[in-house]
């Protein structure tokens, strides 16, 4: 057990100087397969965005192992964040108010920024050896099923750096996505 817990923190360290050096991470998450990297590496994000297939318009979704991660993104509200604070860690991403000098590639079109803060060790363990929140999105071309499993992620997204291997959550669909303002579910 112990090689087993020192195999996988040298992993994430190699991944996490991979996404710091603007390399996109393929992880298991609560429900599906992730791709992620550093979001303020706007090279990163666009490839990722070119993997995808997907319009950045739409935003994307960041995932942290802490609330502190996530400071550098939003607003604190206090009226919405302790609904939000008592979900996390766990399977709930929240629409919460973007910074105003926020990167447009990460909140798209929109004013707010989708936020989870994972209870998955696997993506966790990735955002702390990462000292970031992450881009976290799933891990398939627009349209596609998401990626289930390491293999299915290497036949949909070959253009991705590394893998880490794991099991995926309980869920058996992605997570919800809920306006912290207004409580409204847009996924």
């Amino acid at each position: 057990m112990y090689f087993h817990a020192e195999k996988m923190k040298f992993q994430l360290r190699q991944a996490s100087q991979l996404i710091h050096h603007g390399g996109i991470i393929a992880y298991p998450t609560e429900a599906v397969y992730g791709l992620g990297c550093d979001p303020f590496n706007m090279d990163a994000v666009k490839r990722l965005l070119e993997i995808k297939q997907r319009p950045m318009h739409k935003g994307l979704i960041l995932i942290a192992s802490h609330v502190e991660q996530l400071k550098p993104f939003i607003e604190w509200q206090a009226e919405s964040m302790d609904r939000v604070r008592t979900s996390w860690p766990g399977p709930y991403t929240w629409l919460l108010p973007a910074k105003t000098d926020l990167p447009p590639w990460i909140h798209g079109d929109r004013a707010t920024v989708a936020c989870r803060v994972t209870a998955h060790p696997l993506a966790a363990g990735l955002c702390h050896a990462a000292n970031s929140a992450l881009i976290s999105t799933s891990a398939n071309q627009t349209g596609q099923q998401p990626a289930k499993s390491a293999l299915q992620v290497r036949l949909r997204c070959p253009e991705v750096d590394r893998i880490l291997h794991g099991e995926l959550g309980g869920l058996k669909k992605p997570t919800r996505i809920r306006d912290a303002l207004t409580g409204v579910y847009i996924r």
